[in-house]
C-alpha cells in the first residue's frame, strides 16, 4: 500500500505551477520525471500508473524555469480532450491558456489561439500540417511531449514534428510516452531516433515502488465451442477460398491451397501479383482479382469464426451493395454470385440461435454485476458490428453503451467527440455499467477502474493487449477474461499474443539493464539531431537547397543549378528579358534578389496532397514556405500564372477510363483560371499501367499539351517532383518578380482581389504591375479605356507593357476564325 502522512492520507508534490494537495506523491513518478526533465527521455511505465502525470510534472518544471510554451501531442481527439482537462485540474495556469488543437478547430483560429496559449494539447496531424503550412512555429516550445510515442514509425506524423522541432526550438526538451514501446530492441531504438531520444527510463510492476500502487491481474482463457451450423456456414466459405488460390496456384503465386493461408503468405502473393502486372502480363491483372476475392472471403471466415453470425450478416449485406453499385469489382461481383456464398448467406439469415459468446458474455458479466457486486465492465472487441450488435443483446439484461470511432460506414454511424466524451463522463460517474467499445479505447483513455476487462477475441498485438488489460487492477483486485473459439483463428491469435507479450515483457526488463549500451546504440544515429547546438543554432544537411558550410546554393533548386550548359536557368540575377512570358522586357523591370529582402519562395498546396511528402520536404527548407489550403484548382500553386496538377504514372491512367474527375476535366478547369498550367506525371511504367494502348496515352499527353496548353512533365519520384516545385516556384517568384495567387477559389476574393485578378491577367502583367495600374486609375474600367501614354504614367509602366495591354483591349475578337 502507499503511504501516507501524519493525517492518514497520501502526501502531496508541491509545486509554484500545480494546484496544492492535487498530486500524490509516488516517488517512481518522480523518478521518471527528474531524468525527463533533463534530457529526451523516453518513459515506459505500465498503462494506468500516470505516464500523464510524469509528463504534467516535467512541464511545471520547464514552464517555471524556462518558460516558453509545453506542447502535448496524442492520437486521438478524446485523448487530446482527457490530457486538457487533467492540465486544467493541475496546473495553475488560467483554463484559456490551455488550448485544445483538433481538426474541429479552424486553422485561422488554430494560428490565432497558438500565440496566447501556454499549453497546447493536439493531434499529431494537425500540428503537422501547421507546421508545413508556416501557420505555427516552435521555436518558442520548451517541451514536447508524444503521448503513445510507440507510433513514432514510417510516415507517422510524430517524427516530421519531431524533426522540425529538434531543428526549430531554441531549447528544445522531448518526453515520449509508452506502456508499450515496441515488440523489440529495434523497434524500440527506431522510436528514439525518430524522436531524437537519447534516455530511457523504465518502470514496471516488478519495481518495489510500482509494485505498491498495483494488483495482480490473471488472465483467464475461455474456450469457446462453436455450433454445427456455424462451421457448416464457414466450411462452405473456405471451400471457395481454396477454389481460389487454386486459380492463384496455377498463376504460380500460391504455394499452397489451404484457407488458413498466413497474412505473410497473402501479401507475398500480392507482391508477385503486382510485379506480374508491372511487366505487363495480363495474368496478373486477373490473379489480382482473385486475390481480393480470397481477402474478402476470409474477412467473412474471420467473422464466423471468432465474431457472431450477426457481424457477418452484416458484412455480406455490404458485400452484396457493392456487388449492386455502378462500378462494383469484379471480386465482389463474383463472390456474391458464387452458389457456394450464397448457400452461406441463406444459412447465416436463418441462423436464429444465441452465439455462444454472446451466451458466454452475458454469464460472465451476470457474475461479477450480480454475484460479486461489480460495478464497471469493459468489452472489447475488434469489430464495429459485433460491438453495435452485442451492445444490443447485453441492454437486454444490463445497463450498456457502445464506443466506438468518429468514421461513419454503410449501416453504422460513428460517435462524434462530444458524443464519446459523454459516454465517458457518464461511465466514469457510474451513470451506467457496461462499455462496449472498439480499439478507439485502448489507447490512454482515462477509462475508470472496472471489475471485469472481457476481451471478445484474443488480441494478436502485444502493444495492444497490453493497453486494454491496463484498465483494471490499478486500485484493487481486477479481472481479464478472453473469449477464444476453439478450433479458429482465436487460437492463432492466442498463441501470438501470447508470444508477443511475453517478448515485450522481456525487452522491457533488459531494457533496465542496458542504459550503456542504449545510449551507444543512438549515438550514430543521433549524429544529425547532435548538429542543434545548445543554444539552438541550426546546422542543416539537407543535401537538396541547404546552406552548408562552403555557401552552396540555397534557393532549392540544386538539381537543375549544377547541370552544365544549364547556366542561365540556375543564375539568380539573370535577365528574366531573355525567357519567355517574362513580365516585362528590355530594362523596364529588375528582378527580385531573393536574399536581399529576406523573402521566402511561397509555395501553396492542396490539403488533399498531405498524403504524398512533397509538401512536408518543401516546408523543411528554410527558403520555401508552404501555405496548406483546399484548392479548387490544381495540386500546387507556385505563381499567379502557374498551377500544377500532380499525378503518378497509375493515377494518370486511371483518370483517363473512368475516374470521378477526369484529368482532361481538371486541366481544363486549370486553362481557365491560370496562363501556365502543368501537369506532372510521377513515376515509371507510365505505359505499363492497366490494359491500356500505349497510343491511347499519347493521344491524352499531346491533347493536354495542345488542346488545353498544358506543359506536361515527368518525374521519376516525390523527391525529384519535389525538386521540381521548388524550381519553378522559384523562377516564377524570383526571377519573373511574380506573386503567388490563388485563382479558382469560389466566392472567397475580396472586390479588391478581385478587381487585380481581372487587371492582371491583361496580356498576363502579373499582380505587382496590376496593384500599380489600379492605385494610378483608380477603377478597372479607367484601366481599359487609358491610352498608351496615360498607361506609361504608372510606376512599372513601361511602353511595351502599354502597347500590349492597349493591343489586348483594342483589338478586335478573333475567336473561332
Amino acid at each position: 500500500m502507499a503511504t501516507t502522512d501524519e493525517s492518514g492520507e497520501p502526501p502531496t508534490i508541491d509545486h509554484p505551477l500545480l494546484e496544492p494537495d492535487f498530486l500524490e506523491r509516488r516517488l517512481y513518478q518522480l523518478k521518471l520525471a527528474g531524468t525527463a526533465a533533463n534530457d529526451h527521455t523516453l518513459v515506459c511505465l505500465p498503462t494506468g500508473l500516470g505516464k500523464t502525470t510524469v509528463s504534467l510534472l516535467v512541464t511545471a518544471r520547464r514552464l517555471e524555469e524556462v518558460g516558453g510554451t509545453s506542447l502535448m501531442l496524442a492520437p486521438t481527439k478524446p485523448l487530446v480532450q482527457q490530457h486538457a482537462e487533467f492540465y486544467r485540474e493541475a496546473l495553475q495556469i488560467p483554463d484559456e491558456e490551455i488550448v485544445v488543437f483538433t481538426g474541429d478547430v479552424s486553422p485561422e483560429d488554430r494560428a490565432t489561439t497558438w500565440e496566447e496559449a501556454t499549453v497546447v494539447m493536439a493531434t499529431p496531424q494537425v500540428i503537422e500540417n501547421d507546421l508545413v503550412g508556416s501557420r505555427i512555429s516552435l521555436s518558442d516550445v520548451t517541451h514536447l511531449t508524444f503521448d503513445e510515442c510507440h507510433r513514432a514509425t514510417g510516415d507517422y506524423a510524430y517524427n516530421y514534428i519531431a524533426e522540425r522541432y529538434h531543428a526549430d526550438a531554441e531549447r528544445p526538451l522531448v518526453t515520449g510516452m509508452s506502456a508499450s514501446p515496441g515488440g523489440d530492441e529495434e523497434a524500440i531504438l527506431e522510436v528514439c531516433e525518430n524522436l531524437g531520444i537519447r534516455e530511457v527510463e523504465v518502470m514496471t510492476e516488478e519495481d518495489a515502488d510500482v509494485a505498491q500502487f498495483t494488483h495482480e491481474t490473471d488472465v483467464e482463457w475461455e474456450r469457446i465451442d462453436l455450433p454445427e451450423e456455424v462451421l457448416e456456414i464457414r466450411d462452405a466459405l473456405n471451400e471457395v477460398i481454396t477454389d481460389r488460390l487454386e486459380k492463384l496456384k496455377e498463376l504460380g503465386v500460391a504455394r499452397s491451397t489451404q484457407p488458413d493461408q498466413s497474412q505473410t503468405d497473402l501479401n507475398r502473393m500480392r507482391a508477385q501479383l503486382q510485379q506480374l502486372i508491372d511487366n505487363d502480363q495480363s495474368e496478373g491483372f486477373e490473379g489480382m482479382s482473385v486475390h481480393a476475392e480470397v481477402m474478402k472471403l476470409r474477412q467473412a471466415v474471420t467473422l464466423v469464426e471468432t465474431q457472431s453470425v450477426e457481424a457477418l450478416r452484416r458484412y455480406f449485406e455490404r458485400q452484396r451493395n457493392q456487388a449492386r453499385s455502378s462500378g462494383a469489382s469484379k471480386a465482389s461481383q463474383r463472390m456474391v454470385s458464387d452458389p457456394r456464398v450464397r448457400e452461406a448467406m441463406r444459412r447465416a439469415e436463418s441462423f436464429d440461435e444465441l452465439h455462444p459468446k454472446y451466451r458466454k458474455a452475458r454469464m460472465l458479466l451476470a457474475e461479477t454485476l450480480g454475484l460479486e457486486g461489480g460495478e464497471r465492465v469493459i468489452v472489447f472487441t475488434e469489430s464495429r458490428d459485433t460491438a453495435e450488435a452485442l451492445t444490443d443483446f447485453l441492454s437486454e439484461s444490463f445497463d450498456a453503451k457502445r464506443f466506438v470511432g468518429q468514421g461513419d460506414r454503410e449501416g453504422s454511424d460513428g460517435m462524434t467527440q462530444n458524443q464519446q466524451q459523454e459516454v465517458l463522463d457518464d461511465f466514469r460517474a457510474g451513470e451506467f455499467e457496461v462499455l462496449v467499445s472498439t480499439s478507439v479505447a485502448e489507447e490512454g483513455l482515462d477509462v475508470p477502474e472496472v471489475d471485469l476487462v472481457l476481451f471478445y477475441e484474443p488480441v494478436p498485438t502485444a502493444i495492444r493487449s497490453i493497453q486494454r488489460k491496463g484498465r483494471t487492477g490499478r486500485q484493487s483486485e481486477g479481472r481479464v477474461v478472453v473469449l477464444m473459439a476453439e478450433d479458429t483463428r482465436d487460437e492463432a491469435y492466442f498463441w501470438i499474443s501470447r508470444r508477443r507479450e511475453k517478448e515485450m515483457e522481456s525487452e522491457l526488463r533488459d531494457l533496465k539493464g542496458m542504459a550503456a549500451d542504449l545510449a551507444d546504440e543512438l549515438e550514430a544515429p543521433q549524429l544529425s539531431l547532435g548538429e542543434f547546438d545548445g543554444e539552438g543554432e541550426v546546422k542543416v544537411n539537407d543535401e537538396a537547397g541547404k546552406p552548408d558550410a562552403g555557401g552552396g546554393d540555397s534557393s532549392g533548386s540544386q538539381g537543375a543549378v549544377t547541370q552544365p550548359g544549364l547556366q542561365e536557368f540556375a543564375d539568380e540575377n539573370s535577365d528574366p528579358s531573355t525567357e519567355s512570358g517574362g513580365k516585362e522586357t528590355g530594362d523596364e523591370v529588375e528582378p527580385r534578389e531573393p536574399s536581399a529582402d529576406g523573402e521566402a519562395v511561397e509555395i501553396v498546396a492542396d490539403q488533399r496532397e498531405m498524403d504524398a511528402n512533397i509538401a512536408r520536404d518543401l516546408s523543411r527548407r528554410e527558403e520555401i514556405e508552404i501555405r496548406l489550403e483546399t484548392l479548387e484548382v490544381g495540386d500546387y500553386v507556385c505563381s499567379d500564372r502557374v498551377v500544377v496538377e500532380r499525378k503518378s504514372a497509375a493515377d494518370f491512367v486511371d483518370s483517363l477510363v473512368g475516374g470521378d474527375r477526369s484529368v482532361f476535366e481538371q486541366v481544363g478547369a486549370m486553362a481557365r483560371h491560370y496562363s501556365r498550367p502543368v501537369v506532372v506525371v510521377e513515376g515509371a511504367n507510365l505505359y505499363d499501367q492497366r490494359d491500356v494502348h500505349p497510343n491511347a496515352i499519347r493521344g491524352a499527353l499531346s491533347s493536354l499539351a495542345v488542346d488545353f496548353g498544358a506543359s506536361v512533365l515527368r518525374t521519376d519520384d516525390e523527391d525529384e517532383t519535389t525538386e521540381l516545385l521548388a524550381v519553378i516556384a522559384s523562377r516564377e517568384q524570383t526571377m519573373a518578380d511574380r506573386e503567388v495567387s490563388v485563382h479558382g477559389e469560389k466566392g472567397t476574393k475580396t472586390l479588391a482581389e478581385q478587381q487585380e485578378y481581372v487587371v492582371s491577367s491583361i496580356a498576363e502583367i502579373g499582380p505587382v504591375t496590376a496593384r500599380s495600374l489600379l492605385e494610378e486609375f483608380g477603377t478597372v474600367e479607367a484601366v481599359m479605356i487609358a491610352t498608351e501614354d496615360e498607361l506609361q504614367e504608372a510606376d512599372g509602366v513601361g511602353r511595351v507593357t502599354a502597347e500590349r495591354i492597349r493591343e489586348v483591349i483594342g483589338s478586335e475578337y478573333a475567336g473561332g476564325n
